[in-house]
């Protein structure tokens, strides 16, 4: 014999489901630690940066000498110097190109991680590991022998594999070819962190699905289409909303190659500029204002990744 079913009273339903949860102080309790430790090391130094971008701060003031406040000149004169702008839309092409290199490249690794057995998807995994490990200056280094003038690798193939006169070749001279070697450097550093993120959601894709849409005759390319990206789009976007924001704030793979041969004036990037404005012209308003307007920008980039973060989450 069942037991009898016994219906909620309406009464009590309307009670518990129209009461207001109680305020919980332990959650946000939690976070005043991080918070306090977030304020010291970035919210200071923001607040430094902000009021000098409204200074006429430079070396004397470095060494104590009063800092005369000039308002938005700084940001007048950064805005309406066509330098500023050629680097700002230099920054935002190479940020461009390396994403989309970056997110094409660790998707196919990714997905060629699928397909291999575990001795082999182990030793891939690996060298993804030890690459996105070295650190930026150690890879640009490495890199700059590769493509070196008189000993590198790459001009060496060049000239006696291919039979192409690139003897004594100077990549980095001309902008275009140093931007290449910059984007091969930053892409190869990037794709793993691209590949294990993606993999790992790869993993959470159900067999079923896919071998349903298989026995249907859908195609490799048709089921990437139709069933992983859907299923990994929140990641994708994730990714490649911190791609932009890391490619376009690079500034050791840059300033290093400079070092080794490149043209600073044509190949400063948003990092490198407010470098060379701040410290070596010994400008640090116009430098602090290149910044704020930097740090602005990334919020907005940010704000948007919020935003349709929490829009996925409502989905």
């Amino acid at each position: 014999m069942s037991a009898p079913t016994i219906a909620p009273s309406p009464a009590l339903d309307g009670k518990v489901r129209g009461k207001k949860p109680r305020f919980q102080l332990t959650p946000y309790s939690l976070l005043v630690p991080a918070t306090v430790v977030l304020l010291i090391i970035v919210g200071w130094p923001l607040i430094q940066l902000f009021v000098i971008s409204f200074q006429e701060f430079g070396r004397p003031q470095v060494f104590g000498a009063p800092a005369p406040f000039v308002g938005f000149k700084n940001y007048l004169k950064v805005l309406t110097d066509p330098s500023f702008w050629n680097v700002m839309v230099r920054s935002i092409l190479f940020c461009l190109v390396n994403v989309a290199v970056t997110m094409v490249g660790g998707t196919l690794v990714a997905i060629l991680m699928t397909k291999l057995n575990k001795f082999f998807r182990v030793l891939m995994s690996t060298g993804l590991l030890l690459a996105w490990a070295m650190p930026a200056l150690t890879a640009t280094i490495v890199w700059g022998w590769i493509f070196d003038t008189s000993y590198g690798v790459v001009n060496y193939i060049f000239t006696h594999v291919f039979g192409l006169d690139y003897q004594g070749h100077s990549w980095l001279i001309n902008p275009l070819s140093f931007f290449l070697v910059a984007t091969i450097i930053v892409v190869w550093g990037a794709i793993p962190f691209v590949a294990f993120t993606v993999y790992a959601g790869l993993t959470q894709i159900p067999d079923e699905i896919l071998e349903a849409a298989q026995l249907d005759g859908a195609r490799g390319t048709q089921r990437f289409r139709l069933i992983t990206l859907p299923y990994l789009r929140s990641i994708f976007l994730v990714v490649t909303i911190l791609q932009v924001i890391w490619d376009l704030r690079v500034f050791t793979q840059i300033y290093a190659l400079q070092g080794i041969g490149g043209i600073r004036d044509q190949t400063s990037t948003l990092g490198v500029y407010i470098y060379q404005t701040a410290l070596s012209s010994g400008n640090f308003g116009m430098g602090g204002a290149i910044a704020v307007i930097t740090v602005f920008f990334m919020m907005a980039i940010s704000l948007y990744y919020v935003r349709q973060s929490l829009k996925e989450e409502q989905l």
